[in-house]
């Protein structure tokens, strides 16, 4: 005997098996179904483009076989537009956990072969379970975006999906580590749940983000531009700052999610994973003595610094593209993540300016929800000085970097290489603003301004009225030197709290962080502060 079920119009109906066997055999078979996508003609068409579809991305993502789908049969209930008559299974969206190197994460992936991977109620829903099971257990969420927006057919239900969505996201950040990956475009209101998010991956020439599109600003400003113009991968990860990474392609670019993921703790609670480091702690580092030169005026590129002082000389660069005369990485020290701040001498003399107080307040912050302790190298002349800089706000911007080290708990420690200048000084980690440990070399230069700068403000007139002012002006800057600039003039005075041999720095950073290890540290009970916007 067979009984037949109620189907959504436009369906066969189907007959049911009546033993248990059978209905097995039927759900396995609707499972390959559902898991084959809507036909094989989408999936060429998917793959025409130069992209995987959602369930390739997530088998790249996961670790093999640990994919757990949450709601694979899920259907929208809409009707109007034609939508009774289409009522594909997973509405375009796949979600669920997996693990990745054998933790525990959520993930969300936009499938393009169903109505272009537009979000609409039930597809909001599902979004809405796996970010509120990420949260409940404590464990990171990625979102691999490839959507066309909100399924206009829905209407306003739709929109309220996405509000939905970023009222999640604003609910999880700092609690649990939330990436988004684009591998599609993302238009409207869907980029704003990407931006709230704590990192940003897109692969060049297949994803672009925009609120408004080419064809509306032509429209609009008259102006005339691409996608990849408008908010492709480039644009993003060099110009804007929106994306912190970009990639050739699908591939490589998940594999760095993977390994962001293993720099990273579960969630606020927790410490980033340890590694067994075979890398000697006590390895010295006189190449330093030779990579960076004692003249403050000569540019060197921080970045071999960083590789000389870290596990096996291995780091993951965030914004590499932007914002590029500061560094913001993840490393190892001893096996530990480490997150580190570093002037970049080889752009723009490492000074600060809006994009970089930006980039390194919200590397500061993100370092500090997770749980991961800060080490601030320094070689900055201040902060850039200009009209523009000034007019868009460099004061606004820069407290933001002061904000974030002063809102910081976690443990911190300041290196001065070379130059260390006025309120950049301060703003960088100083002693002053609450850093545990201040060292420096020996090539250190703590001021409120360069020699050259103080000298012409201070002895002014002695300058003017002399013979030979070229002369006099250069006795001057070796005086203001010798008295105020000296290597341990900040450590005579209890500023810097030691002046360390260049070769050592490995090993004293090391042995820092391991006392600090079980720092603890309480701010002052609040709902949350006002920070600089």
């Amino acid at each position: 005997m067979t009984v037949v079920h109620e189907a959504p119009v436009g369906d066969e109906i189907p007959e049911i098996p009546a033993d248990a066997r059978g209905r097995v055999a039927e759900l396995h078979e609707l499972r390959e179904k559902v898991r084959s996508g809507p036909s094989e003609k989408a999936t060429e068409a998917q793959h025409a483009k130069g992209k995987l579809t959602a369930r390739e991305r997530i088998d790249l993502l996961l670790d093999e076989g640990s994919f757990r789908e949450v709601e694979p049969l899920r259907r929208h209930r809409a009707t109007g537009f034609g939508l009774e008559a289409k009522k594909p299974h997973t509405d375009g969206v796949i979600v669920g956990w997996g693990t990745v190197h054998g933790r525990t994460v959520f993930t969300y992936a936009h499938d393009f072969r169903i109505f272009g991977g537009a979000l609409g109620e039930a597809h909001a829903q599902k979004i809405h379970k796996i970010m509120d099971m990420a949260i409940a257990a404590g464990a990171p969420l990625i979102s691999l975006n490839d959507g066309a927006g909100a399924r206009i057919q829905e209407g306003v239900t739709a929109l309220a999906g996405y509000g939905g969505i970023f009222q999640r996201n604003t609910r999880a950040s700092g609690v649990i580590p939330q990436i988004s990956v684009m591998l599609g475009p993302c238009a409207g209101g869907a980029a704003y749940s990407p931006a709230l998010t704590d990192f940003i991956f897109m692969v060049r020439e297949t994803s672009q983000m925009f609120i408004t599109g080419p064809d509306v600003v032509q429209a609009v400003t008259g102006e005339k531009i691409s996608q990849n113009g408008l908010g492709g991968a480039d644009v993003h990860s060099g110009v804007s700052g929106v994306s912190h990474f970009a990639y050739d392609d699908e591939q490589s670019c998940i594999e760095e999610v993977r390994y962001l993921l293993s720099l990273l703790p579960q969630n606020n609670r927790e410490m980033p994973p340890a590694s067994v480091n075979d890398d000697p702690v006590d390895r010295r580092n006189d190449s330093l003595l030779d990579l960076v030169p004692a003249d403050g005026n000569r540019p060197y590129d921080m970045r071999k610094v960083i590789e000389e002082i870290v596990d096996h000389g291995e780091f993951l660069e965030i914004h590499e593209r932007w914002a590029t005369n500061v560094l913001c990485v993840l490393a190892r020290i001893d096996g530990h993540v480490t997150g580190i701040i570093a002037n970049q001498p080889q752009s723009l003399a490492g000074v600060l300016d809006i994009n970089a107080s930006e980039k390194a307040a919200r590397f500061v912050q993100m370092c500090d929800a997770f749980n991961i302790p800060l080490v601030t190298m320094l070689d900055v002349p201040g902060f850039l000085p200009g009209v523009d800089q000034e007019h868009d706000g460099i004061i606004r911007h820069g407290a933001k970097l002061l904000y974030a080290y002063c809102n910081a708990t976690v443990p911190r420690i300041q290196l001065i290489l070379r130059k260390a200048y006025g309120g950049a000084y301060i703003v960088m980690d100083s002693r002053s603003i609450g850093a545990d440990l201040s060292f420096a070399w020996p090539t250190n230069e703590i001021a409120v301004m360069g020699a050259e700068g103080a000298a012409n403000v201070i002895f002014r007139r002695d300058i003017n009225g002399a013979d030979d002012p070229e002369a006099m002006r250069a006795q001057k800057i070796k005086e203001y030197k010798s008295e105020l600039m000296h290597p341990y003039y900040a450590a005579e005075r209890g500023l810097v709290d030691d002046v360390i041999d260049p070769a050592e720095t490995r090993a004293v950073l090391a042995s820092s962080l391991a006392m600090l290890r079980t720092k603890h540290a309480d701010l002052p009970s609040r709902k949350h502060g006002n920070p600089p916007m």
